[in-house]
């Protein structure tokens, strides 16, 4: 049996320099594939500064001066509620980890009798529109343990429509109406 030997030319430093460059090329992309990838892993389970940070970046996503960050979903129109308005809204509230601690179809609050947060985000909205909140500790509950499902240092999650508002004075002056009417007061329906 024999051999035949095949003389292989040498590569020259040009195409060895283009293939090192195409192989630093590939490296560098996989490391910023996993590092995207995983950010959002990461910040799901960090601690709630890396997740705000994370947050943040998101797109849609804008932060207050005093750290609330909302996301307009849709938008409204008209006035904005005050801390002397009642608004009538639909909200789902929620942890980083997506356990639902409250929602509503129909709930009237008064504006300045909420969390910082809660109340510096309906102040941002208008009749009709639709927000996502995300509340940092301090404008939440902060270290306060609530007695539910809301564990002291929580990032809390609002998912928010503005139904209506109305001035609180104009809602307590409809409350003593209904009442006096209730009671058969002279001059009201009913009444003697």
């Amino acid at each position: 049996m024999s051999v035949t030997a095949v003389l292989i030319p040498p590569t020259s430093r040009r195409v060895l320099g283009i293939l090192w460059a195409g192989v630093a090329v590939v490296l560098a992309a996989a490391i910023a594939l996993a590092w995207f990838g995983t950010s959002a892993a990461v910040a799901q389970t960090g601690t709630n500064e890396q997740f705000l940070a994370w947050n943040a970046r998101q797109p849609g996503v804008q932060t207050t001066a005093s750290g609330l960050q909302y996301k307009v979903l849709k938008a409204g129109e008209g006035a904005h509620p005050t801390d002397a308005d009642v608004a009538l809204i639909k909200y789902k509230g929620s942890l980083r980890d997506g356990t639902v601690f409250d929602e509503n179809e129909r709930a009237p609050l008064p504006v300045a009798q909420v969390v910082p947060g809660f109340s510096e985000g309906l102040k941002l909205m208008q009749k009709g529109g639709k927000y996502r909140l995300w509340i940092k500790p301090e404008l939440g509950y902060g270290d306060r343990d609530t007695g539910g499902t809301i564990p002291p240092n929580s990032v809390l999650t609002f998912d928010v429509e503005l139904l209506e508002f109305i001035p609180m004075a104009v809602l307590q002056q409809m409350q003593m109406q209904q009442m006096m009417r209730g009671q058969g007061a002279p001059g009201a329906p009913g009444g003697r």
